[in-house]
């Protein structure tokens, strides 16, 4: 009889594990680290923010608050609220999120599926946990304007005073001038074009200490132009820019080429559970994260822990060629010729 009591007990047991499990599936709570593809190029609409303990919302999107997420492939984020468009970078470590929203810098992930994203934080001054809640949404449905630079969805043709013809717009054909034409055959033939550069280099270091760092990117694109921006709690954002001759991008490029970036790993993470213990430690490592274009090779390095930390502790191995690349991007960024912009 006992054999039997326990048997159904032990049956009950795994029944309700299962449809445990199932349930946590649908809603899409993430125990572990989420997969960071539901975040690239996701748009998310904000609907609602629950006090956690009493399950009660203290407030509800309604018509006259609009307040949308925008995570591009870049690790850089564009957030509009009410109008105003504001842009940053994003980053995940485990479960957190580190982006930065109405003072607070980091969110812990409760749910994501497609559909539905949960992210939780805590105030300072108050008390309990809270939580923001998104839908996911279309770019149809979204405020956001897609960069010049990036493939429009609908090409059209526009006629010269604007007469459409069938739906389609077309341009009126223009008389011939005979005397351009002759310059441009007698022209000298421009030369190749030069390579296409780009590089990016994200994140790295720690937050915390007595003047946490919110914000640390640079980018420098393929005419020269570099922009660095360095945001702190206290000193506020700090912007840099200034323009890289192409001879030096050049130098660096091929720099990079002997380096062996290339040929690199796309990740490198936590060897040890030592390792995995101080991703959760104070001060918080940022994740760093270099992508570099040259030519048609392209690449994307990630660094779960980069450098030392306060101990003198280097977490995660990596090529010591990182480290160079990494060097030479930070002294192009910071020479004295720089034009900074407190904002």
């Amino acid at each position: 009889m006992r054999n039997a009591f326990r048997w159904r007990l032990a049956v009950i047991g795994l029944f309700c594990a299962f449809f445990m499990q199932l349930a946590a599936q649908e809603a899409g709570t993430v125990f572990n680290a989420p997969d960071e593809r539901l975040f690239v190029e996701s748009k998310w609409k904000y609907t609602y923010t629950l006090h956690a303990a009493s399950n009660t919302i203290i407030h509800k999107a309604d018509q006259n608050y609009d307040f949308f997420l925008y995570f591009r492939y870049d690790y850089t984020y564009q957030e509009f609220l009410n109008g105003k468009l504001t842009r940053g970078n994003w980053s995940l470590n485990g479960r957190s999120l580190f982006y930065s929203f109405q003072h607070v810098n980091k969110f812990e992930i409760v749910q994501l599926n497609k559909s539905v994203m949960v992210l939780e934080f805590t105030q300072k001054n108050s008390k309990g946990k809270y939580q923001y809640h998104f839908v996911r949404v279309d770019s149809k449905d979204a405020p956001f304007v897609k960069p010049a630079n990036e493939l429009p969805e609908v090409l059209v043709e526009v006629d010269i005073d604007g007469t459409q013809h069938n739906g389609i717009f077309r341009k009126k054909k223009k008389k011939r001038d005979w005397l351009a034409m002759l310059r441009r055959k007698n022209r000298t033939p421009a030369g190749p074009p030069p390579v296409y550069i780009s590089i990016d280099l994200i994140g790295g270091g720690y937050y915390g200490g007595i003047d946490p760092v919110l914000k640390d990117f640079i980018k420098i694109k393929t005419d020269g132009r570099l922009i660095k921006e360095y945001q702190s709690v206290n000193n506020g954002l700090l912007v840099t820019k200034k323009n890289i001759p192409r001879e030096e991008l050049e130098m660096f490029a091929d720099y990079v080429l002997k380096q062996g970036f290339f040929d690199f790993e796309r990740a490198y993470d936590c060897p040890n559970q030592q390792c995995q213990k101080r991703k959760g430690d104070k001060p918080t490592p940022i994740p760093l994260r270099l992508a570099i274009t040259y030519g048609d090779r392209s690449k994307t390095v990630t660094i779960a822990i980069w450098g030392k930390d306060n101990l003198n502790i280097q977490y995660v191995d990596y090529p010591k060629q990182l480290d160079n690349i990494i060097d030479a991007i930070q002294r192009m960024a910071s020479r004295l010729e720089d034009t900074v912009v407190k904002k």
